[in-house]
């Protein structure tokens, strides 16, 4: 199930032997221990993320554990397993520090400024913080000798080097500290790099703080500070792109932004913003850019941007017709072009036959220092996600509201009949309907997606609609009772088995294919959509799969039999389900092996 794509430097550590210090074309990367544990399934020895950095790379598997790569003179030493108890959520590297997040919300790190008693020994970091109702992280980020944490609480913390004032501190007053100092509140995501001095804080209203190194712009204050070479406060950035900020990764003397065009259609634009170092930068300009400034290429103008990486000064980026296009520096050939050339715009990287090209959107990419990473990791998607998808799809919409400048949204009747409180007072769709109706196109796309999930990623606009929707109620649920309720819709699915008819809302087997083309588009050829193929399916297969489609999970109290395997394995080829997340066979494989 794996595959890994390498380039770049293969020094300190050497991942690949008998190949060059500078590997200049991307090649296959395999484990030396590849067939060392047998026993294990595919899915628990699937790659989850890559991490490397100057004194190692982190292999983290979906299974919990991890493997590093080390520098070391002795390669018997170089390959090592991570020695943590508790399952391994995430991996995160800087320069100068590893951290590792676990399931039970505890973080393990190491580092000179971390622990310069012992810096290559792993120590839990999660106590240090005073508010013993603040200790439950959600996520990690590293910079290059400084950790940032988030809590439950929205809380950032920070740990670490202060010299530019990374931690958001005049480093004066705080140059280093080895506990967790509280940056800021209403956090929802923090941004840095592996070898970055600077870090990004976004709260929930969409504003963007930032602090540390400036020397090149890659703050992207704006021309009216480029003289400030050090920001040694948590500064707020005036200047933001338009749209919603989606991800930002920072290399050494550039940064770049990911932003989600919400102003286009139901279906936006994905575009990179780029800010620092003129030749790192990706805008092919002389002289350093001090605001994030797009990145534009004809290369990759009409797709759209599944993932981007950020090295010390190298760019990667991945995009949705199977491309992969690099820009910045290359000594080590890590932009993957064949030679070690810089390059100040994008340029495509020539690929290798890649084993599962038709599912590219499982595929990401990670920069290191000094080398690049492509790997195959499936995605596994929860039902909020997917009902997320389907909102963004037009043709399956059969009702639209109209933005306060006559911009048309659309939705589905069925998904708001069942998401919205019912009162029989008012109608509920009046009712929001003219609360679209005096709002932005922005505002509009992300009432919708509060109504289509259980996130309230506005808290302004969640409380102007509070009172119509059904916040309360897991989207699991919600699901749940469309198939017991809607048994009567036109648009039903039917599938025939003996004496009974069971019937499935078209809506809802869309949603839960990836690529929006499940069992509805497996209609028998007189369109009467009856399928009698499962007509013979056991009872017990049956329920599989029928609880499946509804919850994203196989009934714990059912015993899976390789004959319920091999059976539903038919059912999932006819109907054209192999790329739904989760996938519903390796969900029967892995609770399969587990009772073995």
């Amino acid at each position: 199930m794996n595959e890994i794509i390498f380039f770049g430097s293969n020094l300190k550590p050497k991942l690949i032997k008998n190949k060059p210090e500078k590997i200049t074309k991307p090649i296959q990367f395999q484990f030396e221990n590849e067939n060392e544990n047998e026993n294990e399934n595919e899915n628990e020895k699937q790659i989850k993320q890559i991490f490397s950095s100057y004194f190692g790379t982190i292999f983290l598997f979906k299974n919990g554990k991890a493997i590093e790569y080390l520098d070391e003179e002795d390669s018997k030493q170089n390959l090592q397993k991570i020695q943590i108890k508790e399952n391994i959520q995430k991996v995160t590297v800087g320069l100068g520090n590893e951290a590792i997040l676990t399931k039970e919300g505890n973080v393990f790190a190491k580092g000179i400024y971390i622990n310069p008693k012992n810096s290559d020994g792993f120590i839990n970091i999660s106590s240090l913080i005073e508010d013993t109702n603040d200790r439950i992280i959600e996520d990690i980020v590293s910079g290059w000798d400084s950790i940032y944490l988030l809590t439950s609480n929205r809380n950032a913390y920070g740990i670490g080097l202060n010299y530019f004032g990374q931690l958001g501190f005049d480093s004066e007053t705080l140059n280093k500290t080895k506990k967790r100092i509280l940056m800021m509140k209403n956090v929802s995501k923090i941004f840095s790099g592996n070898s970055s001095k600077s870090v990004f804080l976004l709260n929930s209203n969409q504003e963007l703080f930032v602090s540390g190194d400036n020397y090149h712009g890659q703050l992207g204050l704006g021309e009216s500070r480029r003289k400030e070479t050090k920001i040694q406060k948590l500064t707020k950035i005036q200047n933001i792109p338009k749209g919603k900020i989606i991800d930002i990764k920072c290399g050494y003397k550039h940064s770049i932004m990911l932003i989600e065009d919400e102003n286009e259609n139901q279906n936006p634009k994905r575009k990179l913003y780029s800010c620092g170092k003129y030749k790192f930068n990706g805008l092919g300009k002389d002289g350093d850019i001090y605001e994030f400034t797009e990145i534009k290429s004809s290369l990759f103008e009409n797709n759209d941007i599944l993932d981007f990486s950020v090295g010390h000064y190298h760019t990667l980026i991945l995009t949705s017709n199977s491309k992969l296009f690099s820009f910045g520096g290359n000594y080590y050939g890590q932009l993957g072009n064949g030679d070690t050339n810089n390059q100040s715009i994008p340029i495509q990287i020539e690929l290798p036959k890649l084993r599962f090209n038709e599912n590219i959107s499982n595929y990401h990419i990670s920069c290191g220092e000094f080398n690049s990473f492509l790997y195959y990791s499936p995605s596994f998607s929860n039902l909020e996600e997917d009902l997320i998808k389907l909102f963004r799809r037009k043709e399956f919409c059969d009702i639209s509201f109209k933005t306060e400048n006559g911009e048309i949204i659309e939705a589905h009747k069925l998904i708001l009949k069942y998401r919205l409180n019912q009162n029989q007072n008012q109608n509920q769709i009046e009712k929001l309907q003219e609360i679209i109706s005096k709002k932005s196109i922005k505002e509009s796309n992300q009432i919708f997606e509060m109504i289509y999930s259980n996130k309230i990623i506005n808290p302004k606009l969640y409380s102007e609609i509070k009172e119509i929707i059904n916040l309360n109620e897991k989207i699991e649920e919600t699901i749940k009772r469309i198939y017991l309720n809607e048994n009567e819709n036109e648009k039903d699915f039917i599938i025939e088995r003996k004496e009974k008819q069971y019937k499935f809302p078209k809506l809802i087997l869309i949603m839960r294919s990836e690529l929006y083309r499940g069992m509805f588009l497996s209609v028998t050829e007189d369109k009467s959509n009856k399928v009698k193929d499962y007509s013979e399916l056991s009872n017990k297969s049956f329920q599989i799969f029928e609880y499946w489609i509804y919850s994203n999970q196989i009934k714990n109290e059912i015993e899976i039999t390789q004959e319920i395997i091999e059976e539903i394995k038919i059912g999932i080829d006819y109907f054209q389900l192999n790329e739904t997340n989760p996938n519903l066979f390796d969900l029967l494989i892995n609770k399969f092996n587990n009772q073995n």
